[in-house]
């Protein structure tokens, strides 16, 4: 229907422009103009097929495909370790730290805080899922059709605004237990140990914890993101009968 309107008033035009190269008075370039307006007025863009409810739960549902996936992907081994998009770094705050002990011929030490900390996200993001999925379900969207025809990353990128620090409440935890059981603590109190040691340095304990659960989380949003893009780029990817609605089918 909108197409045709479309058509019909595009051969309007055409005629239009015909008759104006024909016209000789001032009257006829007014009627011709008024013609016009008058088809362009019944030109009418097409009205949102869906609600702001079922926008909001189309968003929930595509983040919640994000989360499984970026479970699927990084709760396994190499999952961040291997992974140079998500993989966590020796803490930036501590680089003084990393920097010296190289020096001192103790990379290895280093290395093994590196891997340590990058196993510990993986096995804590097995426990992710259902922290995530309770996230997303608590999250009231506002304007959640803005959203939809927002930026490829839109509903990403509002979870993360309204809910990351309730996700780095309930991962810490998580991630301080996995940091124990990989011996991650172990090393890092090995590493900062032997750095205090060393003679003229300032003494330096920075919190580890809250850094491997800040950057764990943020690999996750980045496999979401991901999703997200896909789900609004490839057809395929729109597995639910609402996802096909709100994000074209």
């Amino acid at each position: 229907m909108y197409q045709n309107k479309i058509m019909k008033f595009l051969l309007t035009i055409s005629i239009c422009i015909s008759v104006t190269a024909s016209a000789q008075s001032w009257k006829d370039l007014k009627d011709i103009s008024k013609k016009a307006k008058s088809e362009l007025k019944k030109v009418k863009k097409p009205k949102i097929s869906f609600t702001q409810k079922e926008a909001a739960q189309a968003l929930k549902d595509a983040l919640n495909i994000g989360i499984e996936k970026g479970v699927s992907i990084l709760s396994v081994k190499n999952g961040y370790y291997k992974n140079k998009k998500v993989k966590i770094p020796f803490p930036p705050d501590a680089k003084t730290i990393s920097k010296k002990l190289r020096k001192l011929g103790m990379g290895k030490e280093v290395d093994k805080v590196v891997k340590s900390i990058n196993r510990a996200a993986e096995d804590a993001s097995g426990s992710a899922l259902s922290i995530f999925v309770s996230a997303i379900k608590k999250m009231s969207i506002k304007d959640a059709i803005g959203i939809v025809k927002g930026d490829s990353t839109a509903g990403t990128d509002y979870l993360q605004e309204k809910s990351s620090s309730d996700l780095e409440l309930a991962f810490n935890p998580i991630i301080k237990s996995s940091l124990k059981k990989v011996d991650a603590t172990k090393h890092w109190k090995n590493v900062i140990t032997t750095y205090n040691k060393i003679p003229m340095v300032k003494k330096m304990n920075p919190n580890l914890d809250l850094y491997v659960t800040q950057r764990a989380i943020q690999g996750l949003f980045s496999i979401v993101e991901e999703e997200e893009i896909k789900i609004r780029e490839n057809p395929k990817k729109r597995i639910t009968g609402l996802l096909k609605k709100v994000f074209g089918s």
